[in-house]
């Protein structure tokens, strides 16, 4: 196996874990996140040998779930670090990868949400000496760190990414 072409698959899931941490811990992922996730998808497509079109593709993929995104965060569904994360997702996922990362997104949001609102009813009284993070999570009608639940999804699909399936069958 090259070398370069595993550290440049290994971009997606050590920025979507970083996200999912800053989301969890702060409500907030940074532009440099998904940024950084655009900007390696193109050497790691370039290693993999990933074929022009396929390229094309999946940033085309990339712009819909952008544009998607920011339809759900005009209607306060998602926030924007949420939409620009799930639109740099889905450019490393391309067409293979979208139904799971679709599929698992929404089944780790469920289950999150789930235990979120487990845990506010159940632990908010012991929040308060905890740190401001963990309180803010706990909050009852808080917001919910929907970066997790994209993370989860991405790492879950990137399995039959179409980079790791070039990857696989070259």
């Amino acid at each position: 196996m090259d070398s370069l072409s595993l550290a440049l698959l290994s971009i997606l899931p050590c920025l979507v874990i970083a996200a999912a941490l800053s989301d969890l811990t702060t409500m907030r992922i940074p532009n440099w996140i998904s940024g950084l996730l655009i900007l390696g998808f193109f050497p790691a497509a370039l290693a993999i040998g990933l074929p022009l079109q396929t390229v094309g593709l999946n940033l085309g993929l990339g712009l819909a779930a952008l544009v998607l995104g920011m339809g759900l965060f005009a209607l306060r569904v998602i926030g924007g670090g949420d939409a620009k994360l799930m639109a740099a997702a889905v450019v490393w996922l391309g067409l293979p990868g979208l139904s799971p990362f679709i599929l698992w997104t929404a089944v780790a949001g469920g289950l999150f949400c789930a235990a979120l609102i487990g845990a506010r009813r159940s632990l908010s009284p012991y929040a308060a000496g905890a740190p401001a993070w963990v309180s803010s999570l706990l909050r009852e009608k808080g917001d919910v760190p929907y970066g997790v639940a994209i993370a989860v999804g991405a790492l879950l699909a990137f399995p039959s990414s179409v980079l790791l399936e070039h990857f696989a069958a070259g």
